[in-house]
């Protein structure tokens, strides 16, 4: 498996698409937050998602996630799939991507790389833990963030 990039500005700079379910019943969300390591001896991924985001739902009933990430003329896209819930609209076929079987998940063709990942753990992040400046910036108020980490399991590049 191959992935070559400016790691630090995949997530923060192009933002990506966090995709749990399965072809038939799935959710996706646009991301900025993430990265990408190993731990436990497996090259792994890891995103951060609201508690009350709709796609944790997804996130904690299923095994497999994907992150997808797209050239650059999609971010307008992206940002409307951030900022809308699929509780409320079909996020997919409003934004015009094309849903594809990934592994056991989901990406898109449009996407330039996906990483399809088995998730491995789940934690709150607890704000006690945080620097207060930090907890009360993006915490006060708001729902906390569970982190989950996902084994990388195959790296899919659009043709």
């Amino acid at each position: 498996m191959e992935f070559n990039t400016e790691i630090f500005s995949q997530y923060d700079k192009k933002w990506a698409l966090l995709t749990a379910g399965k072809e038939a019943d799935f959710n996706t969300m646009t991301i900025s937050w993430g990265g990408l390591g190993t731990i436990w001896g497996k090259p792994v991924a890891t995103v951060y998602v609201r508690t009350s985001r709709y796609t944790h739902d997804y996130m904690d009933a299923n095994e497999y996630f994907t992150i997808s990430f797209f050239p650059e003329e999609y971010k307008q896209i992206l940002g409307m799939l951030g900022s809308k819930s699929g509780r409320e609209m079909d996020k997919i076929n409003d934004s015009g991507l094309s849903a594809v079987k990934a592994g056991d998940s989901v990406s898109f063709k449009e996407a330039e790389v996906t990483l399809v990942c088995r998730k491995l753990f789940r934690q709150e992040l607890s704000v006690t833990n945080m620097p207060e400046d930090i907890a009360k910036s993006m915490y006060e108020g708001q729902a906390p963030h569970d982190m989950y980490i996902g084994e990388v399991v195959e790296i899919i590049t659009g043709e």
